[in-house]
C-alpha cells in the first residue's frame, strides 16, 4: 500500500510541476512582444544604425576640409590649418554637447528665441519607442547633428587660411558652435519661425553653407588680404596651393562623405519607400557633382585656356552644395542641371569676389556661400511644395544672423587681442609662428 501511495503522490507532484511550467510559460509567451512590436524594433534598429553610418559618413568631410585647405595654401601654412581643422573639430563636438544641441532642439521661448539649456536628456524607453511607432536613437541623432556643426565651421577655415592667429580662430569656433549656428539651426530644424514659415532646407545648403559662407565673409572682410595677393594697380595674383593631389584627395573624400550628408537627412530607410527615396538621394547628389565638375572645367578651358583642376575642384564642390537643399524631388536629369549651372556660376563668383579684393584662399565663400543661396533658390523650381517667398526669407534671416553675429564677435576678439598675425610671421608663414612645426622640413618652404 505505501508503494501506492507514492506512485500516487509522485504522479500527483509531476502534474502539478508541468502544470505550473505551463503556467510560467503561458505568462512568459503573454510578455513577449507581439510580432508588430518586434517589427518596430528592428525599424528603430535599422534606421539608427543607418543614421550612425551616414554621420561617420559626414564626420570623414573634416578629413575632406582638412585635406581640400591643406593642398590650397602654400607649404608654410600647412600645419596650422591642419590643426584649426582637426581642433574645430573637436571644440564642435564638446560645444555643441554642452549647449549647441539644447539650443537647437530642446524647447524655445518663441518661434524666434529658442530656450537655453545644458546637455540633453537620455534615450527613450522601449514603451515609449513601441508607442511612437519606432524612430531612432537619440544619441544617434545628435552624433548625426555634430558632424553637421563641424562641417559649418570648416568652411570658415580656409576663408582666413594663412593670416589669421590660431587662437583667434579657435575661440570664435567656441561661440560659432555653440550659439551662432544652432540659433539659426533652430529656426528651422527645431521648429522655429522659417519652419512655420514653409522654407524648405532639406540638408543645408542654407542653415549649414550659407551659414559658415557668412560667418567666413565677416572674418574675411575685417581680417583683409593677404600680402601680396592684390597689387597697387588693381592686379590680381595669383598664389598658388602647394599640393593639388592632397586638394584632389580631399574632394573626393568630401564627395563620398556627402551621401551621408544628404542620404542621412531623409533620417529613414526601413521600408520601401524609403529606401528608395535614399537611393534617390545618392543618385542625384553624384549626378549634381559631376555636372558642377564638367561644366567648371568646360568654362575655365573656354575662359582662361587651360582646364583649370581648382576650378573644376569647386565646381564639384558647387554642384554637392546646390543639390543639398533638395536632393529627393528632383529628377537625376534635373539634378545634373542644376549641377551644370552651380559649377557656370562658382567659376564667376570666384573671379568676381578675387576681382573685389575679398581674399578667400580656397573659394569658400563663392563654394558655400553663392552657391548656398543658389541651391535654396533652384528649390522653388524642384519642389512643388516650396515657396520663392520663404526661400528668400530664409536666406535673408541666415544672412542676417549669421554674418551679423559672427562681425561682432570677430570685432570683439580683434580689438581683445587681435585676429591677424604680424607681417614678418606671415611672411615667415603660420606653420613655425603658431605652431612651432613645417609639415615639409626636407624642403625649402616657399615664401
Amino acid at each position: 500500500m505505501a508503494s501506492v501511495q507514492t506512485k500516487i503522490f509522485s504522479r500527483g507532484t509531476a502534474v502539478l510541476a508541468g502544470l505550473t511550467v505551463l503556467a510560467l510559460a503561458g505568462s512568459a509567451f503573454a510578455e513577449e512582444p507581439s510580432v508588430h512590436d518586434n517589427l518596430i524594433q528592428l525599424s528603430y534598429a535599422v534606421d539608427t544604425f543607418y543614421f550612425l553610418m551616414s554621420g561617420a559618413l559626414v564626420m570623414w568631410m573634416a578629413a575632406g576640409f582638412a585635406m581640400l585647405e591643406a593642398g590650397l595654401v602654400r607649404s608654410k601654412n600647412t600645419v596650422e590649418i591642419l590643426t584649426k581643422n582637426v581642433a574645430l573639430y573637436a571644440i564642435a563636438c564638446l560645444m555643441y554637447l554642452v549647449v549647441g544641441y539644447n539650443i537647437m532642439y530642446e524647447g524655445s521661448i518663441n518661434s524666434w528665441l529658442p530656450s537655453l539649456g545644458f546637455f540633453f536628456g537620455g534615450e527613450s524607453p522601449l514603451e515609449e519607442v513601441i508607442k511612437n511607432s519606432g524612430g531612432h536613437s537619440k544619441m544617434a541623432d545628435f552624433f548625426f547633428q555634430v558632424v553637421f556643426v563641424a562641417t559649418a565651421m570648416s568652411i570658415v577655415s580656409g576663408a582666413v587660411a594663412e593670416r589669421m592667429k590660431l587662437w583667434a580662430f579657435l575661440i570664435f569656433s567656441v561661440v560659432m558652435t555653440g550659439f551662432i549656428y544652432p540659433v539659426s539651426g533652430f529656426w528651422k530644424w527645431g521648429g522655429g519661425f522659417l519652419d512655420a514659415l514653409g522654407f524648405l532646407d532639406f540638408a543645408g545648403s542654407g542653415l549649414v553653407h550659407l551659414c559658415g559662407a557668412s560667418a567666413a565673409l565677416a572674418a574675411v572682410l575685417l581680417l583683409g588680404a593677404r600680402k601680396g595677393k592684390y597689387g597697387k594697380d588693381g592686379r590680381v595674383n595669383a598664389i598658388p596651393g602647394c599640393n593639388l593631389p592632397m586638394a584632389t584627395l580631399g574632394t573626393f573624400i568630401l564627395w563620398l562623405g556627402w551621401f551621408g550628408f544628404n542620404g542621412g537627412s531623409e533620417l529613414i530607410i526601413s521600408n520601401v519607400s524609403e529606401a528608395n527615396a535614399v537611393s534617390k538621394i545618392f543618385v542625384n547628389t553624384n549626378t549634381a557633382a559631376a555636372g558642377g565638375l564638367v561644366a567648371a572645367l568646360l568654362l575655365s578651358q573656354l575662359w582662361f585656356g587651360k582646364a583649370d583642376l581648382t576650378m573644376a575642384l569647386n565646381g564639384a564642390l558647387a554642384g554637392l552644395v546646390a543639390i543639398t537643399a533638395e536632393p529627393l524631388t528632383p529628377s537625376p536629369l534635373t539634378s545634373t542641371v542644376v549641377g551644370l549651372v552651380a559649377g557656370i556660376l562658382v567659376v564667376f563668383a570666384i573671379v568676381f569676389i578675387d576681382k573685389a579684393k575679398i581674399d578667400d584662399p580656397v573659394g569658400a565663400i563663392s563654394v558655400h556661400g553663392v552657391i548656398g543661396t543658389f541651391g535654396l533658390i533652384v528649390v522653388a523650381f524642384t519642389n512643388p511644395d516650396a515657396s520663392m517667398v520663404a526661400q528668400l526669407t530664409g536666406i535673408g534671416a541666415i544672412f542676417a544672423w549669421s554674418f551679423g553675429t559672427s562681425y561682432v564677435t570677430w570685432m570683439i576678439i580683434k580689438v581683445v587681442m587681435g585676429i591677424r598675425v604680424s607681417e614678418e610671421h606671415e611672411m615667415e608663414g603660420v606653420d613655425i609662428s603658431e605652431c612651432g612645426l613645417d609639415a615639409y622640413p626636407e624642403f625649402t618652404r616657399d615664401h
